[in-house]
């Protein structure tokens, strides 16, 4: 389910790689921060796939209820994926400013996430 990277500068980065996997509320993100804290990771990649179709509408809050939880735990999250077919302006600029932060990504490729999260 999870597979661990090492970043140049040795920072431990947890990628999702169970495709079946969908985080469809809180306590899904919950159950993942329990594989990571007790590897001292705080750092995940997952791939637009395993969030909930809600996560993308920002009415829902889920978003904002699921990137909370990053918040308070202090765990930088990248979510890979191809986001230009969302037409939502309000989803585009929540991206944008989450891209001008340092703990949450919306990336296109692993490669970038690895890069971003290793910060």
């Amino acid at each position: 389910m999870i597979k661990y990277h090492k970043s140049k500068n040795n920072n431990l980065i947890a990628e999702l790689i169970d495709a079946n996997f969908k985080i469809n509320e809180v306590q899904d993100i919950l159950d993942l921060f329990g594989e990571l804290i007790p590897n001292n990771c705080n750092r995940l990649i997952i791939i637009e796939n395993n969030l909930h179709d809600n996560f993308f509408n920002l009415k829902t809050r889920l978003a904002g209820d699921i990137l909370q939880k990053f918040s308070n735990y202090r765990i930088s999250l990248a979510i890979i994926g191809d986001f230009s077919k969302y037409k939502s302006k309000a989803l585009q600029n929540f991206i944008r400013e989450c891209n001008k932060g340092t703990q949450v990504f919306f990336l296109s490729n692993i490669e970038e996430a690895i890069n971003r999260l290793a910060k």
